[in-house]
């Protein structure tokens, strides 16, 4: 199966067996892993049997420690934020769009409300990335802007995506869920510009840091965009199952 043929695929069952309300497909199994890794890099403690029970059952199983509650909104949020992503896949990338994904992720999270945090909004409080300062709330919306008129002017690459990507982070818009916004956008966009979609692995969080940290240092997207390979064959090998005759 070629690239563009799988991302035909994908698109005919996603939309598809959303509509259905089918999770037993390639949709759920993606809805599942995109969600539980994107979560567990920001440190989700939700496990992916969890993750997989939360999204089939909308139930947690039991278990002697307790859960977090907003690792469960968050989870719930992420799934949302994924349905939004199918449901506006033909709009071209904007501020606003991504201002709605990242209210699907965010708009039922208590903790973020109690914090006043701004939720479908950008940041109104300057924040740090580890050791590394981001742009200021006052320049967000311009910094932005010129990261999406730059972008729109490319011919999409998976290293063009690496660039938006480190770029995008390295602005840090929102108070919080900028990894989580940032990675179902290169989900999306690899949809979009028939590159084989990707999915970062929790369990590549390490080299995952070290390829933001190579940008933000050495302005190289090298370390992105071998990681990005990498996770294009995972998530195919994991697809594989739905693909066979």
């Amino acid at each position: 199966m070629t690239t563009t043929e799988f991302i035909q695929f994908l698109m005919e069952r996603f939309h598809i067996e959303w509509k259905r309300r089918d999770r037993s497909g390639i949709y759920g199994l993606t809805q599942r892993l995109l969600a539980y890794n994107s979560n567990k890099i920001e440190g989700s403690t939700l496990t992916e049997e969890q993750t997989a029970s939360l999204f089939d059952t909308g139930t947690l199983p039991k278990s002697d420690d307790y859960y977090r509650a907003k690792d469960v909104e968050e989870m719930n949020g992420h799934f949302l934020m994924f349905n939004k992503m199918l449901e506006t896949i033909d709009q071209p990338l904007s501020q606003e769009l991504i201002k709605q994904f990242h209210y699907e992720l965010k708009s039922g999270v208590f903790e973020d409300r109690a914090n006043g945090y701004a939720i479908g909004d950008y940041k109104k409080r300057p924040n740090i990335v580890g050791m590394y300062e981001t742009v200021l709330p006052s320049k967000v919306p311009e910094e932005m802007g010129k990261l999406l008129s730059w972008y729109s002017s490319q011919d999409v690459t998976l290293k063009i995506l690496a660039e938006f990507h480190v770029r995008y982070e390295s602005i840090h818009p929102f108070q919080d869920g900028n990894g989580r916004t940032g990675r179902m956008i290169l989900f999306r966009e690899c949809l979009r510009h028939n590159l084989s979609p990707l999915i970062i692995e929790a369990a590549h969080r390490p080299e995952y840091l070290e390829a933001l940290k190579e940008y933000r240092e050495n302005g190289s997207v090298a370390k992105m965009c071998s990681l990005f390979h990498l996770e294009q064959d995972y998530y195919r090998n994991r697809c594989q199952y739905f693909m066979e005759e």
